[in-house]
């Protein structure tokens, strides 16, 4: 008896490693290595293949960072994997194991982070087990997403999660629009002037951690990019997901992108946030209280529109 529960037991570990078939992945780039995590679906030969882009700061191949733990993207790819997709999923340069990969502030770019994501779609364009790539970019990753899949014809589908659909100068507009009219009046100028492709000399240490001199080219980079226009460019299906509780991108921004591309399919999730997870209120403290808690499940209806979407035929 004790031989058989034995077994068993050794049994049902073994296929526990088996379904998981999570692995480290290596991107090799010239100023470092970028590491990320393959997940492949259990007993399958062929799959499709969603590409995991995470958002701003320091957010990591899991969704998570040094404040916050929430394992949404984690989940994301936990839950695609179980509907027989595959992923990639992977920390930006200069962020959690890929730290080393990280260049100096003054010198990056949002050009980079495209880059970046062009060169995981080359390696992955050589594995012959891939039925078809898909890019899905929450949050900033969207943007990122969006310009790396213009015509790359190694990628097929590209999916919005949380996506902006507005300019970052105007996006830093909104942020902060609540501040004291004085402070606006200081400001706004400052971002226009990046806008225009001129950095600003002599910054007020008010304003220091915002506008420092290393971090301004970097903004000039990203001003540049319009997701408006950037997603106009794609010919490719597209798929715009938006919760409905999310205090960080409105619907707005979902439905600016998708009146830029006409024939993307547009979906609103109810009570869900920019963490992907299920959230009735946008009442800050219950908002953080997700942020914040990795045991939180992940929106189902998320899952199933990403999978109905990357199952769906593709011409």
């Amino acid at each position: 008896m004790k031989t058989k529960i034995t077994f068993t037991l050794l049994t049902f570990l073994l296929t526990l490693t088996i379904s998981a078939q999570e692995q480290p992945v290596t991107l090799k780039t010239k100023t470092g290595n970028i590491e990320g995590t393959f997940a492949w679906p259990a007993q399958q030969t062929k799959a499709p293949l969603v590409l995991i882009i995470a958002g701003s700061g320091p957010t990591d191949r899991n969704g998570n960072n040094p404040q916050m733990k929430n394992n949404s993207l984690k989940m994301l790819s936990d839950s695609l994997v179980k509907n027989g997709i595959a992923t990639l999923r992977f920390d930006k340069r200069g962020i959690a194991a890929s730290a080393n990969a990280g260049t100096k502030e003054a010198d990056l770019r949002f050009e980079t982070y495209i880059n970046d994501v062009k060169e995981w779609i080359n390696q992955l364009s050589a594995d012959k087990r891939l039925t078809r790539i898909i890019i899905a970019g929450h949050s900033e990753g969207s943007l990122i997403g969006i310009v790396a899949a213009q015509s790359n014809p190694k990628v097929q589908a590209f999916i919005s999660i949380a996506g902006a659909g507005f300019p970052a100068d105007e996006i830093l507009k909104r942020q902060l629009d609540p501040q004291p009219q004085a402070v606006k009046s200081m400001i706004f100028p400052m971002i226009d002037q990046l806008k225009r492709g001129d950095t600003i000399a002599n910054v007020s240490p008010m304003f220091y951690s915002l506008f420092r001199p290393s971090v301004q080219r970097y903004m000039i980079s990203w001003m540049r990019y319009n997701p408006q226009t950037e997603i106009a460019k794609l010919n490719i299906p597209i798929l715009i997901l938006q919760g409905d509780k999310d205090i960080q991108v409105s619907l707005a921004d979902a439905g600016r992108l998708a009146q830029s591309a006409p024939s993307a399919q547009k979906r609103v999730i109810a009570n869900m946030n920019h963490v992907l997870k299920t959230c009735t209120t946008t009442e800050q403290a219950a908002q953080m209280a997700t942020y914040t808690n990795p045991d939180l499940p992940l929106s189902q209806e998320l899952v199933k529109e990403v999978v109905g979407f990357v199952k769906k035929p593709m011409k």
